[in-house]
């Protein structure tokens, strides 16, 4: 469906390579739109067989100091979407969406992703073996979405309000993967992060789960899972603005273990 169309200024028109991707990441704005309440997108004007266009939206990346509301945001998001459909949902199994599509399991497109790092020299037996407990969850274990909350994925308003852009590679994933995401991509981008930020921020994410009565996320288990970034985002250093190892600004958080 082709929606009226508004003239350059007003729009970002995103490309695709293929309609399946295009149709695919669609399908994901829809269910975003539908389920994560209050996660802000930018509205979709038109689809076209190559190409969606959004609505333009001013705003920068986002930073460390916007660590905390960023948290917030992904933690009302998420118990939104466990609430609305998640909680029948499994990490191990895809999740259908309408249409005939779904948001892929997070098990294995990452044990995949893993394998490929090993295989080029960017992860080693050890460092693999190490994250594989993250790829056994419970079966009872809530689940959440990943929508690769990284800086250049977050817009911050001149308002200051948090928009998510790119919406083509969202899937299942536990409470506090997408936020172990934003910290990690901030580390490498900006330079470390002081611990006490990240405690606020994990604090924040937390409140909006203790309220709906679901197992905060430890500080442990949110490192465990920044480990598990660190290696499926090592192909990426010195490109998108990621200029710092995360081994080299690790560091400042070590504490919280």
């Amino acid at each position: 469906m082709t929606l009226p169309a508004m003239s350059c200024a007003e729009t970002f028109t995103k490309w695709y390579a293929n309609s399946e991707d295009l149709r695919q990441a669609a399908a994901h704005h829809a269910w975003l739109s539908e389920h994560a309440h209050p996660l802000r997108q930018p509205p979709i004007v038109a689809v076209h067989p190559d190409r969606i266009d959004f609505t333009f939206l001013h705003g920068r990346h986002a930073s460390i100091m916007d660590l905390g509301v960023v948290a917030a945001l992904l933690g009302r998001a998420h118990v939104s979407a466990w609430t609305s459909d998640l909680h029948q949902a499994r990490l191990t199994a895809p999740h259908a969406l309408p249409g005939g599509r779904v948001l892929a399991d997070f098990v294995s497109p990452r044990v995949a992703a893993l394998r490929r790092r090993q295989l080029a020299g960017l992860a080693t037996e050890r460092q693999v073996e190490a994250v594989q407990p993250l790829f056994a969850p419970a079966s009872d274990e809530p689940v959440a979405f990943y929508k690769d909350t990284n800086p250049r994925n977050v817009l911050i308003t001149p308002a200051g309000e948090p928009v998510m852009v790119d919406i083509d590679d969202v899937t299942l994933a536990p409470f506090g993967y997408d936020l172990a995401k934003l910290v990690v991509t901030l580390a490498m981008t900006y330079g470390a992060i002081p611990a006490d930020c990240v405690t606020t921020a994990l604090a924040a994410y937390n409140s909006p789960l203790l309220t709906r009565g679901l197992r905060p996320v430890s500080e442990n288990r949110l490192l465990d899972y920044a480990e598990l970034h660190h290696l499926l985002t090592r192909p990426y250093l010195g490109m998108g603005g990621y200029r710092h190892p995360w081994p080299t600004v690790r560091s400042t958080l070590e504490k919280l273990r």
